[in-house]
């Protein structure tokens, strides 16, 4: 998209003459330049509070004249200039197409009319404060990631000579106590009853609903990994299911690929799943899926909400900010009370970072009270020490 007349920006190389005068309460600062090609005379203007700030417009242009870059590009115009170039190395089936909408949603309209060379640091703070009261942790940070990347090409095109964006995610994050202990148990299913009311209320509109509910909770999974799951992912003979692939909304329609953490994950087949997994495995081969919605096709977390009207009904059940992906939360803090070891709770559901997992635990010292507990009983048991301890007897060499 061409440049308005008011826009222009000098070519590399040429010589800039300046002018100042002073207007009402502020001062109009000008540049003209001689065009190579046209020998004409274009010229850019800027309405300024000081001549301080119209010195600095001058040493924009100068250094634009050095480098070729347009200082003075806004940000939306930015963004439209690069196409792409800012989505190089994220998965364009996923990643790019969050990080996508996120910018054009969420920072363009916000950023999008100020020049680039002027978006700082504390501005940015600024945006993501007004951002936190109106969207969740995961929203904030695919936005932030998004103006992150934008704001490297600048950095690249030397548009600005650092990114103020970096490390604002960080700020969020610790603002939030998403790794704290506890911190994610206000997300999940209080008991075993309430989840089979949940269960219960989806199976009353399509049993598939139903089951979607209590694979998610039961396995710990996303939505997008059970509607990845297939018939041969069961293993009956050590009571485990894998996990290693999920389905969801992409471009162009739906994307079947690795989990989030590229790594398969086995999670054991809990009591309250075993009967809804024999039902639903019976009469398939291996290769089929294990659940698909009344018409045949993929469950969404999408198609879960509308169907079942999800919304209304957490919030009949006393659970207003109950969303699908809390079915997860659920049954990793179920298994985190049931003291299951950290290490392999941070397996079972494939977190890359046992500080995540963490997040799971009572915010109690229940925990340390409960190895206290198995450290005592050890200790109370001298000939069992002894006969891990003893070393083998053989011939002394």
């Amino acid at each position: 998209m061409a440049d308005p007349r008011n826009h222009k920006m000098p070519p590399i190389g040429v010589k800039l003459s300046t002018s100042i005068e002073s207007r009402g309460s502020g001062y109009l600062a000008r540049v003209r330049w001689t065009d190579p090609q046209t020998k004409k005379r274009p010229s850019r203007s800027e309405f300024v509070d000081t001549p301080e700030e119209a010195e600095a417009f001058f040493e924009k242009l100068q250094q634009a004249t050095e480098t070729g870059a347009n200082i003075l590009i806004t940000f939306a115009d930015y963004v439209e200039s690069i196409g792409e170039r800012w989505q190089r190395g994220l998965d364009p089936t996923s990643t790019a197409s969050g990080y996508e909408i996120s910018l054009r949603l969420r920072v363009v309209p916000a950023l999008g009319h100020l020049q680039v060379s002027r978006i700082s640091t504390g501005l940015i703070d600024r945006t993501i404060d007004q951002w936190e009261t109106e969207f969740g942790p995961s929203t904030i940070k695919t936005s932030i990631a998004a103006l992150v990347r934008v704001l490297d090409v600048a950095v690249r095109d030397e548009v600005i000579p650092s990114n103020p964006a970096k490390n604002r995610a960080r700020r969020t994050l610790s603002q939030q106590s998403a790794l704290t202990p506890g911190s994610l148990r206000a997300l999940a299913v209080p008991d075993m009853e309430t989840l089979n009311k949940i269960a219960d209320a989806c199976a009353k509109v399509h049993q598939s609903y139903s089951d979607h509910v209590m694979l998610c909770a039961m396995l710990c999974a996303r939505g997008s990994e059970v509607a990845g799951l297939e018939v041969g992912d069961i293993d009956w003979v050590n009571r485990i299911v894998k996990i290693e692939r999920q389905i969801y909304p992409g471009k162009g329609g739906l994307v079947a690929k690795q989990t989030k953490g590229r790594k398969e994950r086995y999670v054991p087949i809990l009591d309250p799943l075993e009967p809804i997994l024999i039902r639903l495995s019976a009469g398939k081969e291996p290769g089929d899926p294990l659940l698909r919605g009344p018409r045949g096709g993929v469950l969404t977390t999408a198609t879960v909400r509308d169907a079942t009207k999800w919304d209304e009904l957490v919030t009949n059940l006393g659970l207003p900010n109950l969303t699908r992906h809390g079915l997860r939360h659920t049954g990793a803090t179920w298994l985190a009370d049931a003291g299951v070891p950290l290490h392999v709770l941070q397996r079972i559901l494939g977190h890359a970072s046992i500080e995540t997992t963490k997040g799971y635990l009572h915010p109690d010292h229940r925990h340390l009270s409960e190895a206290a507990t198995l450290a005592n009983q050890f200790f109370a048991s001298p000939s069992k020490r002894k006969e891990t301890t003893e070393k083998p007897r053989g011939r002394q060499l």
